[in-house]
Order: C-alpha cells, then structure tokens, then sequence
C-alpha cells in the first residue's frame, strides 16, 4: 500500500520492529489517520527461510548496510530491514526485565541509573505485550521473577527429553532453572512445527511472534491505517519555532517528498533512530532533534554476548526444538563475584553447518560431532551506559559506531559460573564464541528518557523534552540494559506511549479493550 505525498496524516510511525509495530497495532483502531515507514519491504516467505547457509553464509536477509567502527572500518551491522524489523529473525524470547533494573544499582565496574519509571508503572503494558505476543511461560519457577498481576497467557512450550533431563540434573547441582518465555505459536491448532530454524530464521509457516504478524498486519486491517515500504527517513523538518515538527523528509522510488503530520513517532532503532534525529539537526536545534542535553547518540549498550557450546560425547543430544529453559540464578551475582551477572538462556539446536560458521579451524566430521553432542547455551550480561559509547555521523553523513563494552569483568564471572554448573551436571569440554560488534542485535540507549530535560532527550512517557510532537519508542529510551532481551520491554514501552497518544487525541475506549479485540480478531483470521 502506497501513501501520496500532498496527504496529511495524524501520526507518522517510522520504523515497524517492536516499538513501531506494537504502537500500530495499539492505535490502528482508534480511527486515526496513520501511516507506517519502513525501508525495508515484507520478508518473502520462501525455501531459503530455513536454509541455515542462506541466512547464516550468504546472510540472506541481512542488511547492505555498513557501518563504521570507531577507527573507521566498515562493517554489516546484524539488522535486518523488513517489515517487523529484527524480529523477524529473533529467536522469539520474550523476558521481562527484573524489579530491581529500574533502579540505580551498584555493578562490578560501575552503578547505573534509575530508570524514570518503576517496574509497577510498566506490569500492566507487559501483561498486554504478553497477550498479543502470545508468551507461553510458568510463574513461580524463575528466582528473580519480579511480580505479575496476571498469569501467563499460555503455557510453556514443553520441553523435550533431553532438555527435561537437563533441567533435572541442574536442580540437582543446586540451580533453578525456568522455562524460557517464548512468544511462538504452540497452541493447540496453532501453527508452529517446533523446527530447527526458528531461533535466528524467518519463519517461513508465520508462527513466530513477531512485530509483522503480530503488530503491523492487523493495524493494516484498518481503513485508516497506511504502509509505505522501501521508503527511507531522511530528516524530520521543524517548523519556523524549532517546537514542532511540520513532516518528514522521505525518499522513496529515486524521489524525495515531504510528508506532513500532527503526531510523529519514532522506532528506528537504537542507532538509526539517534542517526535520523542527528541528520535532522537546523538552526534552532543544532546539535540534532532533541539533544539540548547533548544525549542524543551517547550511552549506546548492546549486552555482552557468548554463545557457550557443553558438550558431552557420552550423551547425544537429538533435540529439534531446543530452545525451552533458561537460568536466571547469576542475574544479581555469582557465588565468587556478589554483583549482577547475567542470564543463560538455551538457543535453537546448533547444526555442524553452523558450528563450522563459527569455527571454520573444525573439519566437517569435527563439527558434526560437536553438534550431536552439545547443548548451546546463550549468555547475556548487562552492558553499563558509557557517555563515549556513542552514534556519530561522518562528514559525509555514514554512520559510525563507538562501542567498548563496559562490565566484561561480570561477563567473565557469568561464564565461570556457567561452566562450573554445566560441569556439576556431566559436560567436560566448552566452546566458546564471544560475538562481536557486527553480530549485536541488542543496542539501546542512544535517546534515553528521564525526569529531567538536562539529562535525557525524552520525558517518562517517551515524548522529547524540547519537541512537542515527537515521540521515540525503540531500545534507544532505555536508561539502562538490564540482562534480558529487550523486545518485551520495548513493546511494553510502546503500548504505554501509545495509551498517552490516544489521551492526546482524546480517544476513549481503553487500550485493553483494543488488545483484546485486536487478538480475538487475529486469531479469528
């Protein structure tokens, strides 16, 4: 669907990952004239979708993109620029963050901010992030779970043998494993076939929940509600005042056209979002949209990531879908370092094809044995805010990417601890592969919100302190990483801005009423 450029709309969304699409799929049926960017077009669905060296060795659906690092090296950052965003191919874990990451806490190499909200501002917009998302989990199994106001949508995806065995023989070193939430169609009569390539793979069958089918197509059932893919945000343009945004600059079909709106929102991404209100700089705002503060593009975080193959060549592990369980028992310490680590949450089932992508030094036969007989492990420690860890651009307007991770040394002691449980249960060799800047999917923190306007771009509902128009709702407002993935945290995020958009344009009905309807709707279809 096309939108013409002499149209006015009440909301402009750019970008429809997590944040934007869960926003569309909030509003979609408030009446409001809306029209979605996006760069990208809608993923094909295709033989390739689950073709590990499609996706992983020709990086099918990766972007063209590069960036560049701090010394000017280009590289392909892991995004993906569809319809959906990264979640097309994320591996659907859907985790809240914890009570305690809203608030200032002291870490092995540094004490990060508060948030501006608490974590009971937020509980019922996770609630309603689960419900559309269709999160299977268990309450009560997790040792950090923070408090729920309501149970689990759906139950959790059942583990298969080898991972229930597993699960046992962690209880009995002492840990206290979960069952990993998961937003994937699993319901009775639903559509997921519980393969190999979902964790990292398009889903080719439409059952993983993702911010396209969960988010943008039903938003897109409404009248209202318009698509203008491959179209590109060049800038946002003020009016005479420097207070409001008058439209945004887009390219799009070798053409350039200006597209005008009382409301705009937003949901690039960490980096693309700070990089467009970077472009958009003028005379009232010179340093870039929003960045009186001078916050815009600092603080970038992108988790620290291992990927820890146990193997165990007594044991082989024929499990298909093995993506189920996680430990959360390090996210506030270890037994040797009383600082917060991490979390260990399982991955799908690595294949020699990808264990020789990571570690091309293996013969064919090495890996195929490594595979049979391994269980993957995903680990994840929160990534302190850094003012210098920043998006810049150049002079020629490329995107550049200072990045040095912050808290290695609660990493370190997150996979010391893993490894001596996994060990306790039976797995005596590790391989270790720690990812890399082009391999992060988890940056945020670039257009931080707060409480006040000399620290933060954003205000507690997400809209920019020095613009009254514009509003931002990706991982670019977290003031903080926490050691979860962010997708949940951002549809939360979304659906609470998208409950003071609809107070601003003075709609009535209740956005449970609206999540309900619109689930009930979707399954119906």
């Amino acid at each position: 669907m096309t939108a013409g450029s002499s149209k006015s709309y009440d909301l402009v969304v750019i970008g429809t990952g997590m944040g934007g699409g869960t926003l569309a799929a909030a509003l979609g049926d408030t009446g409001l004239r809306i029209l979605l960017l996006e760069r990208g077009d809608f993923l094909p669905c295709e033989e390739e979708n689950w073709r590990p060296d499609a996706v992983f060795l020709e990086r099918r659906y990766r972007t063209r993109e590069f960036w560049l690092d701090e010394d000017g090296r280009p590289f392909v950052p892991a995004l993906h620029p569809w319809v959906g965003g990264n979640t097309k191919v994320y591996g659907a874990a859907l985790v809240r963050m914890r009570r305690e990451d809203f608030h200032p806490r002291e870490h092995i190499d540094g004490v990060t901010p508060g948030w501006p909200i608490a974590y009971e501002d937020l509980e019922p917009h996770y609630c309603l992030a689960e419900h559309l998302y269709l999160v299977h989990g268990e309450s009560g199994t997790d040792p950090t779970e923070p408090p729920r106001s309501r149970p689990y949508p759906y139950p959790p995806v059942p583990h298969e043998p080898y991972v229930a065995e597993l699960a046992e023989r962690l209880r009995a070193a002492g840990a206290r494993p979960s069952p990993l939430p998961l937003g994937v169609d699993v319901r009775p009569h639903g559509r997921c076939i519980r393969c190999r390539t979902c964790d990292g793979f398009p889903c080719r069958v439409l059952a993983k929940a993702d911010a396209d089918v969960r988010g943008v197509r039903p938003a897109l059932g409404f009248p209202t509600v318009e698509l203008m893919t491959r179209a590109f945000a060049r800038r946002l343009l003020t009016d005479a005042s420097g207070r409001r945004i008058r439209a945004v600059e887009v390219e799009t079909g070798g053409k350039v056209r200006e597209i005008a709106a009382e409301e705009f929102v937003v949901a690039g991404g960490a980096v693309h979002t700070a990089a467009l209100l970077l472009r958009s700089a003028n005379d009232r705002h010179p340093r870039g949209l929003a960045n009186g503060a001078d916050v815009v593009g600092r603080h970038l975080m992108a988790h620290h990531h291992t990927l820890l193959m146990a193997i165990d060549r007594e044991r082989p592990n024929p499990t298909t879908f093995q993506k189920t369980l996680a430990v959360f028992d390090f996210y506030h310490g270890t037994p040797d370092v009383p600082f917060p680590a991490g979390s260990l949450q399982l991955i799908g089932k690595r294949t020699a094809e990808t264990v020789r992508l990571a570690f091309p030094e293996l013969t064919a036969e090495e890996a195929h044995e490594l595979a049979a007989h391994s269980v993957d492990w995903w680990l994840l420690t929160e990534d302190l805010p850094d003012p210098e860890n920043r998006v810049t651009l150049t002079s020629d307007g490329a995107i550049q990417v200072r990045w040095r991770p912050a808290n290695r040394r609660a990493h370190e002691a997150l996979r010391r601890a893993a490894e001596e449980l996994l060990s306790s249960c039976g797995y005596r060799e590790f391989l270790v592969q720690p990812i890399g800047l082009d391999g992060i999917a988890h940056y945020c923190g670039t257009v931080r919100f707060g409480d006040d306007p000399a620290t933060s771009a954003l205000d507690p509902v997400c809209r920019a302190w020095e613009v009254e128009n514009l509003w931002v709702v990706d991982g670019s407002v977290f003031p903080t990483s926490g050691a979860v993935n962010p997708a949940l945290t951002i549809a939360a995020l979304a659906l609470r801005t998208a409950e003071e958009l609809r107070r601003r344009f003075g709609i009535q009905r209740s956005i449970h009423e609206t999540i309900e309807r619109l689930v009930n709707g979707i399954e119906r279809d």
